[in-house]
């Protein structure tokens, strides 16, 4: 069965949306077409993924296993987890789809890329499978298809699996695309929330800053700037300096064939404020920009190097009580 229409770059066509891209890649999609500074990249559709299920048998093993599940034995969760994620590593990616890849891969003329899965049911206002699914930071060419594998295979993840029992979703099919995307190597980047997100205040955006890569923040690794600005003047409200002291950057010992990650201690730099007055202007306004586009409070991802800022997510806020 061939893979047509499997791939899509970001700034491709208008009509990506959820079904065929994701969560992720529909949003990333829709900022690309507005000039919201986003790194390029492509997806591979969610009819790849069913693809590959269906050439490889894979849709009742899938269902078996998720009905042994009892959400309460830790066990069993692990143990289907354990099931499902080794079969589909070990299956091969058709010679079709992987010579696309490849093919969009160069297009991009990227040394690394960022490897981020998407799912069918992510980023909705009720529920989110942000931090459910996985991302693959600095990812060499010899690397993609074994982390476009990994992606789909986090539907599984024990984490994952105890999600859809917590959403109601064991018997609904989920869907993954995978979002592939120049690397953008961060000095400093973050998350920020365009309401704030504790307290409801729809005139407060909340920006944390982190120097490296974002994955730092978004893991909790690291404790960050947190800046407070006002919506309606742009007048920062609030400073606080977090005192980090590693950043995750990419590992230039390694060969480059491999990509990777490591950890650096900061010293007393940690201790400095990570953006400066103006930037985080600048920053707000983009993201307040963002906002206006969705026309919902966003929670957004966003890295900067060389001192241009890019956004690598952009999702409805789901902590905020419907209003």
């Amino acid at each position: 069965m061939g893979y047509k229409n499997s791939i899509l770059f970001l700034n491709q066509h208008k009509n990506i949306n959820v079904s065929m891209a994701g969560g992720k890649g529909a949003s990333l999609s829709q900022m690309t077409r507005v000039e919201i500074p986003v790194p390029s990249g492509f997806v591979v559709l969610t009819e790849a993924f069913n693809k590959f299920l269906i050439e490889e048998n894979l849709r009742e093993e899938i269902k078996k296993q998720l009905s042994m599940v009892d959400p309460e034995c830790i066990e069993s969760v692990t143990k289907a987890s354990s099931t499902l994620r080794n079969i589909i590593h070990n299956k091969q990616v058709s010679k079709k789809l992987r010579d696309e890849i490849y093919g969009a891969y160069d297009k991009l003329d990227a040394k690394f890329v960022a490897v981020r899965s998407s799912a069918t049911t992510e980023d909705s206002s009720t529920a989110s499978w942000a931090g459910e699914l996985e991302t693959f930071l600095n990812v060499a060419r010899s690397n993609v298809i074994d982390k476009l594998k990994e992606c789909w295979s986090s539907l599984f993840t024990p984490r994952a699996i105890l999600y859809r029992f917590e959403k109601g979703l064991t018997n609904d099919y989920v869907g993954v695309a995978v979002v592939v995307q120049e690397m953008v190597q961060a000095e400093i980047s973050g998350v920020a929330f365009t309401t704030h997100p504790v307290t409801g205040d729809s005139d407060k955006i909340l920006i944390e800053a982190g120097y490296g890569l974002g994955e730092a923040i978004v893991g909790g690794a690291i404790i960050p700037d947190n800046y407070i600005i006002s919506k309606s003047n742009l007048a920062i409200k609030n400073v606080y300096v977090g005192e980090q002291t590693k950043k995750l950057v990419r590992d230039k010992r390694k060969q480059d064939k491999y990509g990777g990650n490591r950890w650096i201690n900061l010293g007393a730099k940690g201790l400095e404020q990570k953006l400066s007055n103006r930037q985080i202007i600048e920053a707000a306004k983009l993201f307040n920009k963002i906002e206006n586009l969705y026309n919902y409070p966003c929670d957004i991802e966003w890295a900067m190097e060389n001192e241009k800022l890019y956004v690598t997510q952009s999702r409805p806020i789901t902590t905020l009580k419907a209003r």
